[in-house]
Formats: C-alpha cells, structure tokens, sequence
C-alpha cells in the first residue's frame, strides 16, 4: 500500500525555490519541481541522443525527476552552503528516510537516488548530465533577462561528460531563449 503522504510531500517541491539563483538578484527563482520537470524530459531526450533504447531513456528520465526528493525535507540549497556541511550524507538520509514508507517501490526510488549519486553507469551520467543541462538553460534564460549567470554556464561546460550533452550545452549557448515562438503568435484584427 502507498503512503498517501509521500504524494503530498512531494508537493512541496513546488514550493521549494531554486537557491542558487538568489546570489545573482533573482527575486523568485523557479521551483525545485520546475526544474526537476524539464531535467526529466531533457533526460528523455539525452538518452535517446545516446543511443539507450526507449526503455532505458524512461528509467534515465525517472532517475532525473527523482534526483531532488530530498529538497522536501532539506530545501535546496546552493553550492557555497555546500562549503559548510556534507548536503550529500544529508540527502541520503532523507532520501531513505521519506521512500522507507514505500516499500519495495520506495527501495526502487532510493536506489535510483544512490545510483545517480555513485555516477558509475551510462545511466546515471546522461541523468546527471540532464540535470546540468536543464540549470544551463535556465540560467541562459536568466542571463537573457539581465542576470549574471555566465559562470553557471563556465562551469556546467567543464561538468558535462557526454558528447551530446556538450554539444546541446553549445546549442543553448549561442540560441536566444525566445527563438522558440518567433512566429508561433497568431495575430488578428
């Protein structure tokens, strides 16, 4: 039986904000499951770019929107509050903790979290690799609007290991944000 409560816990990922972004100026950054959102389907689209079968694109896919269940209980929080605690043993803790109450699907989710952790299979780097892309495009979007997000961008290219993550990463470097729905407005008098 599913523990109705982990569904509403997981809610919260909606409200939880996106912290990093507060140190350049951004007032209200998107949420933790904004981001989780777009990570799973560039996750989806990045396997399949790497040749994994339908199959295996799915479970890179779940891998990624599961990376940050942890944020429900810990917040999210960013990369200079890494400096001053181990968020990694943090994250285990809560990830095992808030999936216990699932049973046998909840070890499934927890393994997911510690395979993506260990970065040893093809899987688990092109989930990685999405989840570097998706905070790429979203501080290129930042970037666009005014903000300083450049070294997200510096340092994501240094982090990428896949070749079709590299090239995406480029891609979304040199393409305006708004490019997307040039043209898509239907305008009447």
């Amino acid at each position: 039986m599913v523990n109705a409560n982990f569904f509403y816990e997981l809610g919260v990922l909606k409200r939880v904000k996106r912290s990093g972004w507060w140190i350049i100026n951004v007032k209200d950054p998107e949420s933790v499951a904004d981001h989780s959102f777009r990570a799973g389907v560039i996750a989806y689209i990045l396997a399949r770019m790497e040749n994994l079968s339908v199959e295996r694109a799915h479970y890179v896919s779940f891998m990624t929107l599961c990376n940050d269940l942890h944020e429900t209980r810990l917040n999210d929080l960013h990369k200079i509050g890494h400096r001053y605690i181990d968020f990694r043993a943090a994250e285990t803790i809560a990830h095992k903790e808030q999936t216990e109450p699932l049973g046998t699907t909840g070890k499934e989710i927890y393994v997911l979290h510690e395979e993506l952790k260990v970065q040893k299979t093809k899987e688990s780097i092109i989930a990685r690799d999405a989840d570097l892309l998706e905070c790429f495009a979203q501080a290129r979007e930042y970037q666009k609007i005014g903000h300083d997000a450049q070294d997200w961008m510096t340092n994501i290219h240094k982090l990428l290991v896949t070749g079709s993550a590299k090239k995406l990463a480029k891609e979304l470097e040199k393409t305006d944000p708004n490019d997307w729905w040039q043209g898509l407005k239907k305008s009447e008098r």
